[in-house]
This record gives structure tokens, sequence and C-alpha cells, in this order.
């Protein structure tokens, strides 16, 4: 079901104690490791990580009234998800990903394109996902995504 909140403290205020703990957290990791320039914003009745129009005029191709989407973070029925285009676009860091979280994480990582499930909240590793998010900055997100537009 899909948020109607406003802002991402109204749709915090939605979530049960445990999934609003996970998205809190994952929420202030990505801010203190996004590079400058992302902003967040509600999107797709999700809290997003976008390049906004101040950055990138175009916006996003789907609907070039919105800003640039990153990364996505949503309570979902029976898991917390990330939602990070930048691994879906990018093989060299997909690969980085995959090969760290065991690292990081007991649990089996449930991934598929772009969504990160954690079905476990207590359990998500925040550091890993402070690293993935710090690994690109709004100009490289860019490049990237116009390379993808191209193919």
């Amino acid at each position: 079901m899909r948020s109607e909140a406003i802002t991402p403290t109204d749709y915090l205020e939605t979530l049960p104690a445990d999934r609003r703990q996970a998205i809190n957290e994952l929420r202030k990791v990505l801010m203190e490791n996004l590079p400058a320039g992302f902003s967040e914003i509600m999107n797709y009745g999700m809290i997003g990580y976008v390049v906004p129009h101040t950055i990138y005029p175009p916006g996003y191709h789907c609907n070039p009234t919105q800003a640039l989407p990153f990364i996505s973070i949503d309570s979902q029925k029976n898991f917390v998800a990330l939602y990070h285009l930048g691994l879906y676009a990018h093989p060299e860091l997909f690969h980085w990903f995959t090969t760290e979280y065991p690292k990081h994480s007991q649990t089996k990582l449930d991934i598929s394109k772009s969504c990160i499930r954690f079905k476990k909240p207590d359990q998500i590793p925040y550091n890993l996902i402070g690293e993935l998010a710090a690994r690109i900055t709004p100009a490289a997100w860019i490049a990237l995504y116009e390379d993808q537009l191209k193919k």
C-alpha cells in the first residue's frame, strides 16, 4: 500500500515501532553518507533521495517534472526495502555490494535488480548501507543514468 504521507516525518509516524526504528536508522545513515547534492523527498509513497532539478534540470525521463531518483526506502508488508538504482545500472557496484554483504550480515542477501529486502529489520547492516550510499556522487549518478538512457 502506497503511503500518502507528505513528509518523511509524516511517513515515519504511520509505521509500526520496529519498522519506524529501521526506516529512521536507514534515513539517518543515508543522510550522513550520501554525497552533497542529493535531496530527501517523498517520492512514490516512499522516502526518496534524488538529484534535484537545480542540479539536473531534465529530471526523470519517465516524468520530467520529477527529480532524478537515486535511492528510496520503504516499509513493505513483509520487509523493509531499500531501492538503489545505482546497483541496477552499475555492475561493478552490484558486484562489490554482493561480495561485501556476507561480511556484514548473518542473513542471506535478498536482492533483485535495485531492491534490497530486509525481512529482519533488526539485522540491517547499516554500516554497509552507509558505504554503499557514499560510493556515487550526484554527478556520477547523472553520467551513469544518461549512459543507461542511451542504451
